[in-house]
């Protein structure tokens, strides 16, 4: 199977025996036991080149990711007797940084005093390769992209405001009545003036046009103007949990929150996947569950 991946990446047997240190004729000789264990073609050869058949391509597609998985297992093994070590840079999103990985990250430095961690607290969607970080924490969807991402946790976001605020404005029984309160708005989300609920219960959607005198791009800072009762706010429980639990705000129409919010671990490749990268991960996910 590697000397089949190694035939189609590089176009030919001769350039595949080169990358691999063997003979021609021993590429030529493994490629054709490959295909006589298939029982199919995998490959039209003529003097001059060659060419993928369909079931060839399908093939060489499902052979690089079990190769890779093969080699990241093996590395795997490699790396119990490996100590964690160097430089881990790391990004974070602001909030989730503060109020829910700022201990754990602790907890960790002091479990591996030989990796030196970098943090970087932002909301903006850094380029890890280009800006040189070996690990991101996202929340929410993922785009599609060659990063590689395991879910670690997740999340969700609940609606509250102060004891005045609903006192003063009466609290919301049904989402449809969030549209007559004043409500802050978080604008990273993408989703404009409009909040998203689910039904925890049974699953239902409600999509509600809001509308409100503040929007920012931090929840830290729309939970401050909540607790001024300036309105209602959307935001994730690790933002608000401290609140929710002293009385400070409270939570409405506890039976609709968002959907989940799944917390990822992304990284650029998972080949030689780092010691410190894999410790990190594994850590934080441990903590998190």
């Amino acid at each position: 199977m590697k000397m089949y991946a190694a035939v189609v990446d590089g176009g030919s047997f001769a350039a595949a025996a080169g990358k691999l240190g063997v003979s021609r004729a021993m590429v030529s000789k493994q490629v054709q036991k490959l295909e006589e264990h298939l029982g199919t073609r995998l490959l039209n050869r003529t003097t001059r080149r060659i060419s993928l058949t369909e079931t060839g391509r399908e093939f060489h597609e499902r052979s690089v990711q079990i190769l890779a998985d093969v080699e990241d297992a093996e590395q795997g093994a490699a790396r119990l007797t490996r100590t964690a070590r160097g430089l881990l840079r790391v990004t974070i999103p602001l909030a989730y940084g503060q109020h829910r990985l700022a201990a754990i990250v602790g907890d960790y430095a002091l479990a591996y005093p030989q990796v030196k961690l970098d943090i970087a607290l932002s909301d903006r969607k850094l380029d890890l390769v280009e800006d040189g970080f070996d690990l991101a924490i996202r929340i929410g969807a993922l785009p599609p992209s060659d990063l590689v991402a395991r879910k670690i946790g997740s999340e969700r976001s609940v609606v509250c405001g102060t004891p005045a605020y609903l006192a003063r404005h009466g609290a919301p029984q049904l989402p449809s009545d969030l549209a007559g309160h004043a409500c802050l708005g978080y604008t990273l989300t993408g989703a404009g003036n409009e909040w998203r609920l689910e039904n925890t219960g049974d699953g239902a959607m409600a999509s509600i046009a809001v509308n409100g005198p503040i929007k920012a791009d931090n929840g830290d800072i729309l939970r401050l103007a909540a607790l001024r009762d300036a309105g209602l706010i959307f935001q994730p429980r690790f933002i608000v949990a401290g609140d929710l639990a002293a009385g400070r705000l409270v939570q409405v129409l506890p039976q609709w929150q968002s959907g989940e919010l799944g917390v990822h671990a992304v990284y650029p490749s998972r080949k030689h996947l780092s010691a410190k990268v894999r410790t990190f991960i594994d850590y934080l996910a441990e903590r998190l569950a």
